[in-house]
């Protein structure tokens, strides 16, 4: 099976390795994951493994989910990680029940994160598309910041796609390549090279 984990962002911190050089981490709680269903080619039409992770109240949770979960607890988020194209001999899909920690992954291992980013609300150009902005000097009043033309007279409108001011952020975002740097298996840590999206407390799905 892939290797696949929910966790939640606690911040941002630093460790030192061997040869005392500072590397910036994300600290990710991850407390173990529960396998609630198993979805197969012939019954669903996709290969892929239901996962529940954090907790809420019961009087929180929809009666048909409560149906679901059954025994295995009151899950604040239910994910879905698809499993790999591979004969079957040649892994081994959990079951129900069982139970995803931490200690799937070791040291150095490559993994992508998707999360929502920050929300950042209404933006201008300037931090929303990274735009230069209008010289300081010759004669430059009150438009330092602004856009500049839109376009041309003709057609009359403004194209689309134009790189406007406008709503930044709260997107799901997926960054890719980023290193493992540590494994704590006791507290259900995982310490992650790099950032990753998200503030603190967002849903991280990491995937092998």
């Amino acid at each position: 099976m892939a290797k696949s984990i929910l966790g939640e962002k606690l911040g941002m911190s630093q460790i030192f390795d061997k040869d005392g050089n500072v590397i910036p981490v994300t600290l990710v709680k991850a407390t173990p994951n529960v396998v609630l269903q198993v979805r197969t080619k012939e019954k669903d039409g996709y290969e892929a493994i239901q996962i529940g992770f954090g907790d809420r109240k019961t009087k929180n949770i929809k009666k048909p989910q409560q149906g679901h979960f059954k025994d295995l607890g009151n899950f604040r988020f239910v994910r879905e990680f698809r499993t790999p194209q591979l004969p079957a001999s040649s892994f081994q899909l959990p079951a129900r029940g069982e139970k995803i920690d931490v200690s799937i992954f070791n040291e150095d291992d490559m993994v992508k994160v998707s999360a929502v980013s920050k929300a950042k609300g209404f933006q201008g150009v300037v931090k929303r598309h990274g735009f230069h902005g209008a010289p300081a000097t010759h004669g430059t009043k009150h438009a330092h910041r602004q856009p500049g033309s839109i376009g041309a007279t003709w057609p009359q409108r403004v194209v689309k796609g134009r790189r406007m001011a406008g709503r930044m952020g709260g997107e799901r975002i997926t960054v890719r390549n980023l290193k493992i740097a540590k494994v704590d298996q006791e507290n259900n840590l995982l310490a992650i090279k790099g950032a990753v999206p998200g503030r603190r407390g967002t849903l991280l799905e990491i995937r092998g």
